[in-house]
């Protein structure tokens, strides 16, 4: 039975980090701001103004917000816009017909998408939306206009795009190819998408190449300070995101920490309470 046991947690361990391994992008590390209460504000405020229009939150009420230190009146006056009352709940009037029908499909609720994108051995769930939210690019091929490298052909266009400012994005990527005659070669692919989504391609083929498939992306921002700006908020908004799938995590983790601290001084006890009460016998 043991051994039985041991053979499902090791092969559950085995497809959680294939998961992780199979994520394809590389995943920026968020700020950690979990507890800084100014970043959460802020980050509730870009989440009212910015995410609230077509993504509900219908887990989170918007007195909860109070938890984070602002006041009653900061969220009237700030935060509620419509004839809601801050004990509602944070819904939005689009339907998920009208969004299906505008979108192709109905925008997540964001309640839990922290925790929804979270991998037990990668990164979090706030990894993955500061890395989704900072990697849109002009695409005129597609028919919102924009593109995502962590989330390709994205049926979201980009919501932050006049914080973010005008930049450029170039995607090199290099692949096996095969001619009419099944004969297989490395090409480069270089891609420059331009401040309004016009791509120019260029291909060449590689000669002698032993190496392996690889892409990169880098992205050339025409203001860096507004840009520096941008993920500063981004930033904000991914952490409040964290929150809001579990705000009870802050008093969880405190909780564990005196959990822990009184097993080990409740092990120390039983070690020396099961030597003194095998002294005489040993």
């Amino acid at each position: 039975m043991l051994k039985k046991l041991l053979g499902v947690l090791a092969l559950s361990l085995t497809c959680t980090l294939t998961f992780a391994a199979e994520g394809g992008v590389h995943l920026d590390r968020a700020p950690d701001r979990i507890t800084d209460l100014a970043a959460l504000q802020n980050g509730a405020k870009l989440f009212v103004n910015y995410c609230l229009n077509c993504h509900s939150a219908n887990s989170m009420r918007y007195n909860k917000l109070m938890d984070l230190g602002l006041s009653e009146d900061d969220i009237k006056k700030n935060l509620l816009f419509t004839s809601e009352k801050v004990g509602d709940l944070m819904t939005i009037s689009m339907t998920p017909e009208d969004a299906k029908k505008w979108f192709g499909a109905a925008p997540p609720d964001l309640s839990v998408i922290a925790r929804a994108k979270n991998t037990s051995f990668g990164p979090s769930g706030v990894d993955y939306i500061y890395t989704y939210l900072r990697t849109f690019y002009r695409d005129t091929t597609k028919k919102t206009g924009w593109n995502n490298v962590v989330f390709p052909s994205v049926g979201m266009p980009n919501a932050l795009w006049e914080l973010e400012g005008p930049r450029s994005f170039t995607d090199i990527e290099v692949h096996q190819v095969t001619d009419d005659q099944g004969n297989a070669h490395w090409e480069r692919t270089t891609t420059v998408y331009d401040a309004a989504g016009i791509p120019t391609v260029k291909t060449e083929t590689l000669q002698d190449y032993t190496g392996e498939a690889t892409r990169v992306t880098r992205f050339e921002s025409a203001d860096p300070k507004a840009f520096s700006k941008f993920e500063s908020d981004v930033a904000d908004l991914s952490n409040f995101l964290g929150w809001m799938a579990e705000p009870g995590q802050l008093v969880r983790k405190q909780i564990g920490v005196w959990v822990m601290l009184f097993l080990f001084l409740f092990l120390f006890v039983a070690i020396r309470m099961n030597a003194a009460y095998w002294k005489h016998v040993r």
